[in-house]
């Protein structure tokens, strides 16, 4: 079974059939999603805070990044996986975000890197995608811009911001990227752009016009405790099945009852009476 494409996902747009992407971050979930259907798999640096406990994604490193890409592309076969370009790895020079995305899909395994920024990165897209590294962009709210942007906060309800926004998605369009993660941007917005552009838009945030969605799997399955962002639904608590879960399995350890027969494996008693003759002897 070939991997999506680029080239496929295009023509999901055109035929006007929806994307859909999800994060991932090892080799059973990434499995779990791949057979599920899931069109596009992110690993996206979000496991700074969902996996690794940082309180944002600027401290994750390429190692990080490197270490569950490789993972996520072993478990699945159909989906695109994309790497997200983390903090500083792109951002110095064209030359140091040619290295970094390399990597990606040398090592990683990877068929296309994510990095955040419109206009600003837009020759950065170029140089990456003239080598042969497929590009998705990101705009609206970018977490790697958290402390500058001052939180986390709907991006393009002022007419500057608005316009802005639509000047990126061109720009990062004509660079020659793929794809576009529109986050936290008003939905009328969201869809002005997808209109305008050719390439996909993915939603988080965004609204239903998108051309696709995007949402942290954590979010959507109510495995992270700590915040639930506005668009994320909540299709399963698994942090709460998992405590309860984990809660009755302590109990029957502590009382006994775990393991039972059907549990355990079972011997000839004669070759253990044997064994123990032999032992005492």
């Amino acid at each position: 079974m070939s991997r999506i494409t680029t080239r496929d996902l295009k023509a999901m747009k055109r035929r006007g059939e929806k994307i859909v992407m999800l994060t991932a971050y090892d080799y059973s979930m990434a499995r779990i999603l791949d057979e599920a259907g899931v069109h596009v798999l992110l690993v996206g640096d979000s496991l700074g805070m969902v996996m690794l406990g940082y309180e944002s994604t600027i401290p994750v490193t390429m190692e990080e990044m490197l270490h569950h890409v490789k993972a996520v592309v072993r478990g699945s076969r159909r989906a695109h996986v994309v790497a997200d370009m983390p903090f500083m790895s792109y951002q110095i020079s064209p030359e140091d975000a040619l290295r970094n995305a390399a990597r990606f899909l040398k090592e990683g395994g990877a068929q296309s890197v994510k990095l955040e920024g419109g206009e600003e990165v837009a020759e950065t897209v170029r140089r990456l995608t003239q080598v042969g590294i497929p590009v998705m962009g990101h705009l609206g709210l970018t977490p790697q811009s958290i402390h500058q942007l001052g939180g986390y906060h709907v991006r393009g309800k002022t007419k500057e911001q608005a316009a802005k926004l639509i000047r990126d998605a061109l720009a990062l369009e004509e660079a020659g990227a793929y794809a576009i993660v529109l986050e936290s941007v008003p939905a009328p917005l969201a869809r002005a752009i997808t209109e305008r552009v050719r390439i996909p838009t993915i939603g988080i945030g965004a609204g239903p016009w998108c051309d696709g969605q995007v949402q942290v799997l954590q979010d959507i399955l109510g495995l992270y405790p700590d915040f639930v962002p506005r668009h994320a639904k909540q299709y399963l608590r698994l942090g709460e099945l998992t405590r309860q879960a984990v809660a009755q399995y302590a109990a029957e350890v502590q009382e006994g009852s775990f393991p039972g027969p059907e549990h355990s494996h079972s011997m000839d008693e004669k070759v253990l009476e044997e064994v123990l003759a032999l032992a005492g002897s």
